[in-house]
């Protein structure tokens, strides 16, 4: 293990327009949360900060929409993003928000440094403006056609297709995401941080500098950037909504989102640092100190080259050791979206499986998109769950605390003679501690995790081999032995579990009552976790099956989303050819009843009904069987089309036809009279 040291880890500052979903917690938050717990367990000295993103130019949007203030926006999305956090066992020292008082003056004090010594330049530019809103297009309040990748629906900050960031001017044909109108361009007066004036600093400190620890996506899409030439990047923003710009001349400015909200790292810290007692300072200022952003990939530019420029700008601030960013989650095949509810949120997943936060946890962990775009499914999610983490992890703690209370009433047994196998296996287990640190430590959390379970495996084949129910009829002092080597696997599980399975790794402990003081160098390093003569607790299950329907209830709420979306998308069909009133007076319209129904042989979607229409009873097909059940149509009220020539469908002449509509949810519907009519009715 590495000498103690501090550490300064922050977590992606969510924007408070919505919930979390496990695209966030998966590129995110349980990566970071994994390696803070780590790094606690191996006595560190950690500050794990994050918060809400209260000043984004989606929080007026989202506000706008829902006819409210920003302000009920953020205090609502706040909560239940922070209770989410919390309930689901992210260990943050310290979950702030950017609308807090020591943010604003945090983030106006560095803005007003950088000011003073002149690492800014002030400019007038032309920027998108939109005529019938009055309103500056910044960001998220204009769309086009991204330069780079051609996407038609890219923001004017960012395309989220192809990740690239850029200003609103840069867009091809720009639209405002308000009126829907195509933009003017009006000058305004902007402060700029000139990138440009630090390229040489991030080639030279990135490119060259981590070249060998940084991941290959981070390395690529900074050498991409700096490729490209390096341009003034504006840090205002002409909006009423965020921190005012500081200085005299600005008025109706606020700071770019992107400059105030890594700023909330720090402001955070200090939050946190005058409520523990502790100096700020240390932790941003220090040479000792390690600083490390999770970010997903979309965040690699603002953390990379745009806030390193800005602490180099200001020179009293450490640069981030890493940036592990993460690649984008999928759902069930499709790209996650907020707007389009195709997400898994946080807050229900919570409601949906309660005390199951672990086995998220696993899923996401054992699935990281850490060096490619990954998928969630749900049946994934479901044989995590049943053959890994119940199998498994539950199987192996089960049979060591069932038997140990069978054979001693719980109390650890004194071993005998360890034979070779015996020893092999304790010297596997002080292993452990050093493989998935040295995982960990590479920011490889899916290899750790998997290398976790290999501990677990490792136990159960252990007993598996051993046989202790069979040998105890031949050889009790032979299960003795057996019993304490595997229970000093279950506590060195107790503990190496703890940044994966937090909750887990406290019911373990509980059930094991095991000695709080236990470490993970301790794994590693002593002989005895459970001594002789210890006494346990009473078995409880770790994890439950999730059964099928359990599963297919998720997938059912995934496919009425996907049949709402497509409802939404579909496309009117256009006018039809214009016809006289003399053609529309031909057609004779009446109300039937169906009378009788049944499936046409060989077909999928036809049905043989016979319909009476006041003026006779005539058969009629119609393609309605995929949308209704033959017995569930008798005595059903339809609007008949009378006079339209027979035609022979499958065999069957068909006098007539039914009138339908399409739902939302993608079936027909029966174009039928309000109330009960007289069969023959003329429909006009």
């Amino acid at each position: 293990m590495n000498t103690p040291k501090r550490y300064t880890i922050t977590a992606a500052l969510p924007y408070t327009n919505g919930p979390i979903h496990i695209g966030h917690l998966a590129g995110v938050y349980v990566p970071g949360d994994i390696y803070a717990r780590f790094l606690r367990a191996t006595g560190n000295d950690v500050a794990y900060i994050c918060g809400s993103d209260e000043h984004g130019v989606a929080i007026p949007m989202r506000a706008k929409k829902e006819g409210v203030s920003p302000q009920d926006i953020i205090d609502k999305y706040h909560a239940i993003i922070k209770d989410s956090f919390q309930d689901f066992g992210i260990s943050f020292d310290n979950y702030s928000r950017t609308s807090a008082p020591i943010h604003h003056d945090t983030a106006s004090d560095f803005f007003k440094k950088l000011y003073e010594d002149g690492e800014f330049i002030e400019e007038v530019t032309a920027q998108l403006y939109d005529e019938e809103a009055n309103q500056y297009l910044a960001d998220r309040f204009v769309i086009g056609t991204c330069p780079k990748c051609g996407n038609e629906e890219s923001y004017g900050d960012q395309c989220e297709k192809c990740g690239t960031s850029h200003n609103a001017t840069d867009l091809i044909n720009p639209k405002s995401a308000i009126t829907g109108n195509v933009p003017t361009l009006k000058e305004t007066k902007h402060w700029f941080l000139p990138l440009d004036k630090h390229e040489a600093f991030l080639k030279e400190w990135i490119l060259e500098g981590h070249k060998n620890d940084w991941k290959p996506n981070v390395l690529g899409q900074v050498k991409s950037w700096i490729d490209d030439g390096l341009r003034p990047r504006a840090v205002t923003r002409d909006l009423d909504w965020g921190i005012p710009v500081p200085v005299e001349g600005a008025d109706g400015k606020v700071l770019y989102v992107w400059f105030d909200a890594p700023i909330g790292y720090i402001s955070a810290t200090k939050e946190w640092a005058a409520r523990e007692g502790k100096n700020w300072e240390d932790y941003w200022k220090s040479e000792d100190t390690q600083l490390v952003h999770f970010i997903g990939k979309d965040n690699i530019v603002f953390h990379c080259i745009i806030f390193p420029a800005m602490l180099k700008a200001h020179g009293e601030y450490i640069l981030p050791e890493n940036v592990p960013a993460n690649e984008f989650l999928n759902l069930e095949g499709n790209k996650l979206s907020t707007s389009k509810n195709w997400a898994v949120w946080l807050h229900e997943y919570l409601q949906d499986f309660p005390n199951q936060q672990d086995v998220l946890r696993y899923t996401l962990t054992a699935n990281a998109p850490e060096s490619k775009d990954n998928d969630f499914t749900w049946k994934d999610f479901q044989a995590k769950n049943n053959n890994e983490l119940v199998a498994v992890f539950g199987n192996f703690i089960n049979r060591i605390v069932v038997l140990s209370n069978k054979y001693y009433k719980g109390v650890i047994p004194t071993p005998n003679e360890f034979t070779e196998l015996d020893e092999d296996v304790l010297a596997q287990l002080k292993e452990f501690p050093h493989s998935i640190a040295k995982s960990i430590q590479r920011y490889r959390f899916r290899e750790a995790s998997q290398e976790m379970m290999n501990l677990a495996r490792l136990g159960n084949k252990y007993l598996a081999d051993e046989e202790p129910w069979k040998v105890i009829k031949t050889d009790e002092a032979r299960v003795q032995t057996i019993m304490y080597v595997a229970s000093q696997i279950a506590a060195g599980l107790a503990v190496l579990s703890e940044p994966f399975l937090p909750f887990t790794s406290t019911k373990l402990k509980n059930m094991l009552a095991l000695d709080p003081s236990l470490t993970w160098n301790d794994v590693a390093d002593k002989s005895v976790l459970l001594a002789a003569g210890h006494q346990i607790n009473k078995s409880e299950l770790l994890f439950s099956k999730i059964e099928d329907n359990a599963i297919q209830a998720q997938l059912d709420k995934l496919e009425a989303t996907k049949k709402a979306n497509e409802a939404a998308n579909k496309q009117v069909e256009p006018q039809k050819d214009t016809i006289e009133f003399d053609d529309f007076t031909k057609m004779d319209l009446r109300v039937g009843t169906i009378i009788e129904a049944e499936k046409v042989a060989k077909t999928k979607k036809l049905l043989k009904l016979t319909v009476d229409v006041g003026i006779d009873t005539r058969t009629i097909v119609s393609g309605i069987a995929e949308s209704f059940k033959p017995e569930d149509i008798i005595g059903q009220q339809v609007t008949v089309l009378c006079n339209l020539a027979p035609r022979k469908l499958r065999g069957v002449e068909s006098q007539g036809m039914i009138l339908m509509t399409d739902t939302p949810e993608g079936k027909l519907a029966f174009m039928e009279p309000k109330g009960k009519v007289i069969n023959g009715s003329i429909v006009s």
